[in-house]
Parts: structure tokens; C-alpha cells; sequence
């Protein structure tokens, strides 16, 4: 397949350079950047680049909590349900952000983050390892990496066709859709079937992990009944996620009853209430 896209895309990334000297350099670099992401694809090193890039955007717009000890909690729950994953051997960092959203994000490299708001929605340790769960997934099936590959293709043959066709004179008004289509790749969310895989691997990760494995659907359970509600803390996660109940439909058809009776350790709840609870406390 990335044969094909090297063969498509090369003559492209030529255009680029024979442009003419009007083309700016640094995009040039960029240009340049982009075209290996779109024909080789990221490589272990890159992705954990992208990763610290992203956390930095994230933190840059929304800080840690200032609480040692539920960074710590957090971190340890996300660390051992991590270790049940196909990926254990990454350095995985997780993180709660203050912010009153109700949301979590993954990021390349193994970033984890939790909003204050989703966490404060949440009534056990079972139910924030299967959110937990759920983003680990994301990163080791690496969603967003095929998402940024796909993106890098489309900006890059958007970017040769707009420099060959502006040296010609011809109205780039033309081609807007090429910048659309660029634009909606990076801000609709990762795929219907990226999520519904998540939330899957996120149910067994927490299983195999010894937490209840229907945490993750209380908390869909939960995030469905509020989503008649007009709370904008929510208005960002139903617009880049399925809809809780669709995403509950298919959990209860991959489930099954395969993990009804499945036996699992309560002794993390007293330490759930006492550490999030701390932290309600000072909201």
C-alpha cells in the first residue's frame, strides 16, 4: 500500500521543489516533514516526539491539578492497567488536567490525561481504570498516529497542488476543498470504529487488570443520561465521540456474558473515595 502512495505522492513532493524560489522555506520544511509521515509512516522515536508535543499543547492550555497524591494515584492505576496491554514496555505518563470539561485524551508515546470534571463524575477505581482503559488503547493500537498519516497525506498533496496550480496563475478559490478536507481530518475526532475499538480493548485491559470489567459501561451509562442536558462541559466529548448509547450497543454485543460473574477486587474503593475525595473537596 505505501508503495503505491510513494509512487502517487512523489511526483508531488517534486513539484514542490521546482515551484520556484517564491515558495517559502520554512514551509518548505514542513512540506518536507510531511512528506516522510505520509510515505514511511512514524517510527518509535517520532511517535514519542508527537507524544511530548501534544502534552505540551494540552498542559499549555489546561495545568496539572496541584495534587501530588492524586497524580500519583492516577498514575499508578493507569500504570497497571497499562501493563496488561500489548504495549507495557512504554514509558506511560498520566496526568489530570484542571479543567471543568468532561473528557479524557491520549496522545502518542503513552499520555494519558483525565479531566477534573470526568474524574469528579466518577464513583469508583473500576470505573476510571476502564477510562483509563479506554485512552491506553488508543495509543496502543495507535489511532491517532494512523489518523496523522492519513492527515499528512492529504496536506501534502493539498500543498503540492496548491503551489503547481498558483504558479500557473489558476485560482486556488477552486480548490478550497483540499484545505477543508485537511482541516476536518484534524478536528472531528478520531473514527467511529477507532472509539468503538477502544472502548473493547479498554473493558479487557481493565479486566485483566482485576477491576470490575462493566466499569467503563457505568460510565457510559452515566455520560448517556446527561447527554439530554444542556452541560457544555460535555459539548466537546459527544461531538468527537459516538453517542454513549451507541457505543454501549456494541460493547453489549462484543461482551456477551463472557464476563458476566467475573470475579474482582474491591479493595481499591476506599482508597478511590479518599484520594478523589480530597480532591472534591477542594473544587
Amino acid at each position: 500500500m505505501k508503495q503505491h502512495l510513494v509512487k502517487f505522492l512523489v511526483p508531488f513532493s517534486i513539484m514542490l521543489v521546482t515551484a520556484g524560489c517564491n515558495y517559502d522555506f520554512a514551509r518548505l520544511v514542513d512540506d518536507a516533514s510531511t512528506a516522510k509521515t505520509a510515505l514511511l509512516g512514524v517510527d518509535d522515536a517520532e511517535e514519542l516526539k508527537i507524544g511530548n508535543a501534544a502534552a505540551a499543547t494540552l498542559l499549555g492550555a489546561a495545568p496539572m491539578v496541584d495534587d501530588h497524591e492524586l497524580q500519583v494515584y492516577v498514575n499508578r492505576v493507569g500504570t497497571w492497567v497499562a501493563q496488561q496491554s500489548s504495549r507495557p514496555d512504554l514509558r506511560w505518563h498520566f496526568a489530570v488536567i484542571d479543567h471543568p470539561n468532561i473528557n479524557a485524551f491520549a496522545a502518542p508515546g503513552g499520555y494519558v490525561f483525565i479531566t477534573k470534571g470526568l474524574l469528579l463524575q466518577l464513583r469508583s477505581e473500576g470505573e476510571l481504570a476502564g477510562v483509563l482503559g479506554h485512552e491506553i488503547a488508543h495509543v496502543t493500537r495507535k489511532h491517532h498516529l494512523d489518523a496523522m498519516e492519513s492527515g499528512a497525506r492529504w496536506k501534502l498533496v493539498g500543498r503540492a497542488a496548491e503551489t503547481h496550480l498558483a504558479s500557473k496563475g489558476v485560482d486556488m478559490g477552486d480548490y478550497q476543498w483540499v484545505v477543508n478536507a485537511t482541516k476536518e481530518i484534524y478536528t472531528k475526532g478520531l473514527g467511529r470504529d477507532d472509539e468503538l475499538d477502544a472502548d473493547r480493548i479498554g473493558v479487557v485491559l481493565a479486566a485483566r487488570a482485576g477491576y470490575d470489567p462493566y466499569g467503563l459501561p457505568a460510565v457510559l451509562q452515566k455520560l448517556d443520561a446527561m447527554q439530554g442536558s444542556s452541560d457544555e462541559r460535555l459539548a466537546l466529548l459527544f461531538k468527537t465521540h459516538p453517542s454513549p448509547a451507541d457505543r454501549l450497543d456494541v460493547l453489549s454485543q462484543r461482551m456477551g456474558t463472557r464476563l458476566d460473574g467475573l470475579q474482582y477486587s474491591r479493595e481499591g474503593e476506599d482508597r478511590f473515595r479518599r484520594v478523589v475525595g480530597n480532591a472534591l473537596a477542594q473544587r
